[in-house]
């Protein structure tokens, strides 16, 4: 109910029972009202009208009030006895409970004074009575407030864990945002890099050299195919997403993961391109778990084709190491001099490399040396194994240019 309205409903009540006290001649002890009540019923109507605006003001007002009409009528009014107590219930429920016990105890105190005073006998029951009646109605005034208090802070509760779960979702759609641009990245970029290439070398020896630029369609033609693959995966992945009727998709693709088991297709498709690899593998390899075989893979993928397009010469240097408690990559070439190329790139790929490297709990650090070689050095944690004493301990393998073109001829 609203609360103007609850309060002059009791307004309404307790001076209605005092005007038909009046009207009916029914007083306490078989006096009758006189028009001293009639103005008590009056003053107890606004002091109720007000005491949710003021709670202690109209309970002091209705304890003097009481007062005097016991002064000057030499009897208590049951109509401002009754608003007391009400008054009572007001401030043990508004304001502080240590304001409130001290005010229901002056209270009780000035009403048994007001008992007793007609009588002149302290030991009159009625005094006793009224010590129960206010205690009675300051602690239903107290119970509602901490009921009002519990209810306030459960619904608080509420509001703060949805606001911590729209935070937490935000989150989560941010970083799955930033995992799909930073995938996407790593497989379209990698693949137009190489066909770019490769439209260069094909039409470089169209006329002179038909052989070669057929090669070089042909790895444009597998190029596109791969990306094709590799996107088609990854849309499928975006699809399936809270949606379990694709678990039961026949056409979903069925290739793993890529991971460190395909660097050697890809140092040949770069070793295709132009690019001739050192590679260098120290220790035995040995499955990694999902996350570190894609992070590895992606960030040689996106170094080695950083390396061919922005190095001095077709040469790289790349240093796979198998460690017991990490997987250490180290690429390096040397440093571009001279005019700087028109396409420098967004500068995107060291920062999906470093974002990668770093969500897995590993180190990334790139940058040229005084050497005057761009060196990469990327650190992945693993979980430290035991290395068996007959397994090889590494090996070093290089890829030209035109080996790679006589496998893929």
């Amino acid at each position: 109910m609203e609360p103007r309205l609850l309060d002059a409903a009791v307004a309404a009540v307790v001076g209605g029972g005092g005007l038909l006290a009046l009207l009916f001649e029914l007083g306490p002890d078989g006096v009758a009202p006189s028009g001293a009540d009639a103005v008590a019923a009056g003053v107890a109507v606004l002091l109720l009208l007000a005491r949710r605006r003021a709670p202690l003001p109209v309970l002091a007002l209705t304890v003097l009030g009481e007062t005097a009409f016991t002064v000057l009528a030499s009897r208590p009014s049951p109509v401002l006895a009754v608003t007391a107590l009400i008054a009572v219930y007001t401030v043990a429920r508004t304001v502080r409970r240590r304001i409130a016990l001290i005010a229901a105890a002056v209270t009780a105190t000035a009403l048994y004074v007001v008992v007793a005073y007609p009588t002149d006998s302290a030991s009159d029951p009625e005094g006793g009575a009224v010590f129960a009646w206010v205690g009675m109605f300051a602690a239903v005034g107290g119970t509602v407030r901490t009921w009002r208090d519990y209810t306030a802070a459960m619904e608080e509760r509420a509001l703060r864990a949805e606001a911590s779960k729209e935070v937490e979702a935000r989150r989560r759609v941010a970083e799955e945002r930033l995992r799909i641009a930073r995938e996407l990245h790593d497989v379209v970029a990698h693949h137009i890099a190489l066909i770019t290439i490769q439209a260069g070398v094909a039409g470089h020896f169209l006329r002179d050299r038909p052989d070669r630029a057929d090669a070089a369609l042909a790895h444009i033609r597998e190029g596109g195919r791969t990306v094709l693959d590799e996107l088609g995966s990854l849309l499928h992945v975006l699809r399936q997403s809270g949606d379990e009727s694709d678990e039961t998709d026949e056409a979903q693709p069925t290739e793993p993961v890529p991971g460190l088991s395909r660097l050697g297709r890809l140092i040949e498709s770069l070793t295709a391109a132009g690019l001739s690899v050192r590679h260098r593998q120290v220790g035995p390899p040995r499955p990694l778990p999902t996350a570190i075989d894609l992070a590895a893979y992606r960030i040689l993928q996106e170094a080695l084709t950083n390396a061919h397009k922005h190095g001095a010469d077709a040469v790289t240097d790349l240093l796979v190491d198998y460690r017991t408690d990490a997987l250490h990559i180290e690429i390096s070439n040397p440093v571009r001099t001279g005019p700087v190329p028109d396409a420098q790139g967004t500068g995107h790929g060291l920062t999906g490399m470093r974002e990668r490297a770093h969500a897995l709990g590993g180190s990334f650090h790139a940058g040229a040396g005084a050497d005057g070689r761009f060196r990469l050095d990327v650190r992945l944690p693993l979980p430290e194994t035991e290395t068996p004493a007959d397994a090889p301990s590494g090996s070093d393998t290089e890829l030209d240019a035109t080996t790679a073109q006589g496998r893929h001829a």
